[in-house]
């Protein structure tokens, strides 16, 4: 039997259904209207109902979900407008994450678990860049060469280029332009600190699937405020941990509620400038992932950010104020109000562009799947913290988490970087052929009777004058360019050696 979850009160109760959950969802609104209380209702009430979620907190206040909320006189007021009789504050269970391991447990992928495709948009590559992109990937599985973090991919790189040559004619041509545009994305990257994506251990995306002691579903929060200045980087690794999951869970049709609920804040930035090939990913990914038991919800301040087949996906809708200052705005709320079924008590469009903070147009899917009629409603205060927390409080959560020390400890173990290095170092050292020594050993008794003579002017200290046969040997080498050397040299060596005259 579904669950019902309490979102909003206007002239009815508004619930999302358990089993329903799966099928996705969008909030939007603009700046200021309560998109992130939406998100974090839900999110709560999501936990409390044994629904793991994920999120990430592009603006570093979503960590207060782990807290209790405290009563202000907003909170007071709407819990009496709305009367909400049973409203208790309480946190709920929150794992904390961070790429760049500050604010949370590191979050690391392996270069090769990323893939060309992701990351070509991370670095911003074009089709043809893409594609040498792919081909070093190619080249890597073809020689046991494991790519796992930052410096794999550089040296991998690096070996194409120097040896486009002998891989022309298995893989096609490696130009050495699209093999420099990567290695500039590469030194971008490290730059901004986007090599500290790659490494071991690679996130388990299981361990984002788990629930408390008391069953509550875990709720992880990513720290992304400082990924946000890196937009691709934050929205391609978002992507992946998506296609991850896609790739991995079993399938499991429709259940009673998600094994995982996926917030993804600032869902436009999934979309801007994706190529064809990425957004048929996306698509697909969206269509088929709700039958994994994973429910896809995207925030974003405009619906015109989400292309109308990954819309038409989205069936839990919670739309907050919308102001039309420009055409494109008036066509986005013209765009919002069709998407909605029509409710003839209510002038949607224009309702839009009246709603206050805290205030939505709703509409959950119903028992039949089928879109509720939209309505006009509060949505419900969350009863964690409102805002961020302290640094303290936020490394007692981590240092407590049942994680702590797991992905604290990187692992660095032989792969491509390593590999090539000890090839590289091989080759050198079978280069080194020893020169033959020419030099005739002289008997101790004649070395000794040989009259010796100063040393040259210019000499080095400490080196012996050459010996009468060196000095004839080495004029004699000199000369060799010439007829008469030539023949000067044959008549000396037939000389010592017994040779015809």
């Amino acid at each position: 039997m579904p669950e019902r979850i309490l979102i909003a009160k206007g002239e009815k109760d508004l619930y999302l259904l358990s089993n329903m959950a799966n099928r996705h969802g969008l909030i939007t609104g603009a700046t200021g209207t309560g998109k992130t209380v939406s998100l974090q209702v839900i999110a709560e009430n999501f936990s409390a109902l044994g629904i793991p979620v994920f999120m990430a907190d592009v603006k570093g206040d979503l960590a207060g979900l782990g807290q209790p909320g405290t009563p202000t006189p907003k909170i007071a007021e709407r819990v009496a407008k709305l009367g909400l009789g049973d409203y208790v504050f309480a946190g709920s269970p929150v794992t904390l994450w961070d790429i760049f391991g500050e604010q949370g447990h590191p979050v690391r992928t392996t270069v090769s678990e990323m893939g060309p495709l992701l990351l070509g948009r991370i670095l911003n590559l074009n089709e043809v860049q893409s594609g040498v992109l792919t081909l070093v990937f190619k080249i890597a599985d073809d020689n046991g060469l494991l790519l796992l973090d930052f410096k794999d991919l550089r040296s991998m790189v690096q070996f194409t280029g120097d040896n486009a040559n002998s891989f022309e004619t298995e893989y096609g041509r490696v130009s050495p332009a699209s093999i420099g545009a990567i290695q500039r994305g590469l030194l971008m990257l490290e730059d901004q600190g986007g090599d500290r994506l790659f490494g071991e251990p690679s996130l388990n995306l299981e361990d984002f699937i788990q629930t408390d002691s008391q069953g509550r579903g875990m709720i992880n929060i990513l720290a992304a405020d400082k990924l946000m200045l890196t937009p691709k980087v934050y929205a391609t690794f978002l992507l992946w941990m998506l296609s991850e999951l896609y790739e991995t869970l079993p399938e499991v049709g429709d259940l009673d509620k998600p094994k995982l609920a996926f917030f993804f804040d600032e869902a436009h930035l999934l979309f801007t400038d994706a190529p064809q090939v990425l957004l048929e990913k996306i698509q697909q990914i969206i269509r088929l992932i709700r039958s994994k038991g994973v429910g896809v919800y995207f925030v974003t301040q405009n619906p015109l950010d989400i292309p109308d087949v990954t819309l038409g996906q989205l069936g839990n809708r919670v739309q907050h104020a919308l102001r039309a200052f420009t055409p494109r705005d008036q066509k986005a709320v013209k765009a919002a109000a069709e998407t909605f079924r029509s409710n003839p008590r209510l002038d949607v469009e224009k309702t839009i562009m009246e709603l206050g903070v805290g205030e939505a147009l709703v509409s959950f899917l119903d028992e039949k799947g089928q879109p509720g009629v939209v309505e006009r409603a509060f949505i419900i205060p969350p009863k964690s913290q409102i805002g961020p927390i302290p640094a303290d409080v936020r490394q007692r959560i981590l240092r407590q988490s049942v994680l702590y020390g797991h992905y604290e400890r990187q692992v660095d173990r032989d792969s491509a970087y390593e590999l090539l290095k000890k090839r590289a170092v091989q080759k050198a050292e079978e280069a080194r052929v020893p020169q033959p020594d020419f030099t005739v050993p002289v008997p101790e008794p004649e070395r000794r009777a040989r009259p010796s003579f100063p040393e040259a002017p210019g000499r080095p200290p400490g080196r012996q004058r050459d010996t009468l046969f060196e000095a004839m040997a080495k004029s004699a080498a000199r000369s060799v360019g010439s007829q008469v050397g030539r023949q000067i040299l044959r008549n000396i060596l037939g000389g010592i050696l017994g040779g015809r005259r």
